[in-house]
């Protein structure tokens, strides 16, 4: 079932997410949605926050590339701390409750999260470059850490009151292929 991504200013995007107890039915069932969701917003990351859910779950899918060609690759993780960071990168970050907002933010290049998988159990992830950055993307937003505190307090109002006046163009298409491609991003979540 599809969800609603909550967009900024939503209060609910900055509150701190609290652990999951145990891994239920129903923490799968969410997964589940959350990759539909995703999915459909042309997105590689999601966390539980940014579909009103105030749990520390998380998707991401950056694809893999395989004999050459990319396929996907999805990723579900409850609970996850970082065990390691290391290195610098910088990168172009949008975010599906963030529209129109690309920021660049400096990242470690590679990081290693434990974490419990979809059926419970105690998995460790490695990631460099793009999955690197989603991680700690989707990280920050269970911390209730979004794109635009990485921005000035002038630029934060200038975004704001730009989305006060703009009404994204995806919000009235049903099919978001149907969008012209020069008008998806593929944000991290």
């Amino acid at each position: 079932m599809k969800l609603k991504i909550i967009e900024y200013p939503n209060p609910l995007l900055k509150q701190k997410c609290a652990p999951v107890e145990r891994v239920t039915t129903e923490t799968r069932t969410l997964i589940d949605n959350m990759f539909e969701t995703m999915y459909a917003a042309n997105g590689v990351g999601l966390a539980a926050p940014q579909v009103g859910i105030k749990q520390r779950v998380l998707i991401i899918d950056v694809g893999q590339i395989v004999d050459g060609e990319s396929r996907p690759h999805p990723i579900a993780l409850v609970n996850p701390t970082f065990q390691s960071q290391e290195g610098k990168i910088t990168w172009e970050e949008g975010c599906l409750s963030l529209p129109d907002l690309i920021v660049p933010v400096e990242r470690s290049e590679k990081v290693v999260v434990n974490a419990l998988d979809p059926d419970g159990k105690e998995i460790k992830i490695l990631g460099e470059q793009l999955l690197a950055v989603a991680l700690q993307h989707e990280i920050d937003h269970l911390d209730g850490i979004i794109l635009v505190d990485r921005l000035s307090r002038l630029k934060r109002d200038m975004y704001r009151k730009k989305l006060e006046k703009h009404e994204p163009i995806e919000e009235h298409i049903e099919d978001p292929k149907q969008v012209p491609a020069g008008l998806r991003k593929p944000y991290i979540g």
